[in-house]
């Protein structure tokens, strides 16, 4: 296993990078391209290694080849890029990986020829080649391809990393995260498993009967959350646009329009902080339901992760860091205010309890209302206690303009978070389709803001398309990213997206 390094190799890069285009200059003398050729019919690594019960031992050995006792296996054909070379007069044995494994390679000058074998020669770490071999093992028992013919796929130009150094820098993992893919342990494992995760949330929905959509990035107005969107300009029209910051109201609107199960999974974008669990671009799932509520959404995101666990091949006790985690469904549900009392001491609705409890806290309360205040605390000291996986459920209505309020309690929001390891994961309402109460509550919420944060203009157009008549619905958001770190042990959203935002590479 080659394991990159955080610098230049050592001995002279440009001494080292001439070594191979002197090796690119042979190549071509050759008669072989050094950028290679299509290349059909060869098998994932992976499957060829499945293919070792086929190998049959005989008799009698070769000590001049390294065959054990006329071990017989499959013809395969296999591509992938070296990762460990080392000669022995005339063997030269390498290891080649692809996405689904790596193998080891014997080439024998004998067996190859003597055009394959000055082939050989030319090869160096990071090289793509392509063999045709029989499938067995040496003398030591290492499932190995004899091979018999080669083919050159590619040339590297840029020595790997140093094999014992590794990337340690992690902005450098994530700049250059094609070395990141080759060379560090798990990371190749990692991103695989996300496209698992992705693809088992599509095909869970697909099975429920909802339908994806593609919705617009580009907004007129910043509607659907409260955060700091991104600013563009469109020339032919004269207008400023945002980057879109939720995919909420578009998804309502065809509620409206009777795509009575409807999904999106994209891109937002909001205007703010990097941290260990934030990224200005980030990977969003929303889920409406026609006729059900925040309850139907509870039974979806349980099932939704569930399927998700499996689908990576994993049980539903999962690491995180020294902890465990278990998603044995169903999850724990408890209420905002018994949480808040559990983690604080002072009951939700004690008005004076909660403005001290923040003002001790150090918390700003002045000029506040006092659902903002509780949710500020609830979010210093409460949020990163849930290990959970918890739904807390009930949210003050006041802190929620979407949501609909709780039958016989309009001071409580039919809304839900779910929240894992202090993260939240997932975020769901009983949708609101009032379009009185909904027109109120933008107003409220309007007053105040500067003109450059989110929802600082009433979306008419929405409240006109709920004037229509939208269907009592459930409506559910999931970040991907979280959802993905810790489904695999990650420990920051950045080494679970492919190419974070970075600031630009210094120059020279």
């Amino acid at each position: 296993m080659t394991e990159p390094s955080t610098d230049k190799p050592s001995g002279g890069s440009e001494t080292l990078e001439a070594a191979r285009r002197e090796k690119l200059r042979k190549i071509r003398q050759l008669g072989i391209d050094p950028w290679g050729q299509r290349f059909d019919n060869h098998a994932p690594i992976g499957e060829i290694r499945a293919r070792e019960g086929e190998i049959v031992v005989e008799s009698a050995g070769d000590c001049a080849t390294g065959r054990p006792p006329q071990a017989h296996g499959p013809e395969v054909r296999a591509a992938g890029r070296i990762v460990l070379q080392r000669k022995a007069g005339k063997l030269i044995f390498l290891d080649i990986r692809d996405w689904t494994g790596q193998i080891q390679l014997l080439i024998g000058k004998k067996q190859v020829g003597e055009e394959n074998w000055a082939l050989a020669q030319c090869f160096d770490l990071g090289d793509l080649i392509g063999v045709d071999g029989e499938l067995s093992r040496t003398r030591t028992g290492e499932l190995t391809i004899f091979a018999r013919d080669l083919h050159f796929l590619s040339k590297s130009i840029e020595t790997p990393p140093a094999k014992h150094k590794g990337l340690q820098d992690p902005e450098l993992r994530q700049r250059m995260r094609y070395l990141d893919l080759i060379h560090s342990e798990g990371v190749l494992g990692r991103f695989l498993h996300r496209t698992k995760i992705v693809q088992s949330i599509r095909n869970t929905l697909a099975a429920e009967r909802f339908v994806e959509v593609e919705g617009p990035t580009l907004h007129a107005i910043a509607g659907g959350a409260a955060a700091r969107p991104f600013t563009t300009h469109h020339n032919a029209l004269d207008i400023d646009l945002f980057l879109r910051i939720a995919l909420e109201l578009h998804l309502k609107r065809l509620l409206v329009g009777g795509i009575e199960r409807v999904y999106e999974l994209g891109r937002v974008y909001r205007n703010e902080g990097i941290s260990p669990r934030h990224n200005p671009e980030f990977t969003m799932l929303e889920v409406y339901q026609a006729y059900g509520d925040y309850g139907t959404m509870m039974e979806l995101t349980e099932k939704l992760i569930v399927e998700a666990i499996r689908a990576t091949g994993q049980s539903l006790k999962l690491p995180w860091g020294e902890s465990e985690m278990d998603f044995s469904t169903p999850f724990a549900r408890k209420t905002y205010d018994e949480l808040f009392l559990e983690h604080t001491g002072v009951a939700a609705d004690d008005v004076p309890g909660v403005t001290q409890y923040a003002y001790d806290c150090g918390l700003d309360t002045a000029g506040k209302h006092i659902d903002v205040i509780k949710n500020e605390v609830f979010e210093a000291k409460v949020e990163d206690r849930l290990t959970g996986p918890v739904f807390v459920l009930d949210y003050p209505a006041s802190i929620c303009p979407l949501t609909k309020r709780k039958a016989g309690n309009p001071a409580i929001a039919e809304r839900f978070e779910l929240f894992i390891q202090g993260m939240e994961v997932a975020n769901a309402y009983t949708e609101l389709n009032d379009p009185d109460l909904q027109e109120e509550l933008f107003s409220r919420q309007l007053e105040g803001l500067a003109a450059e944060d989110s929802m600082a203009r009433m979306d008419h157009d929405f409240i006109r398309a709920l004037r229509h008549g939208m269907p009592p619905a459930g409506g559910l958001g999931i970040g991907i990213d979280r959802l993905v770190m810790l489904l695999t042990d990650s420990p920051t959203i950045r080494e679970v997206i492919l190419f974070p935002l970075l600031r630009p590479e210094a120059e020279g």
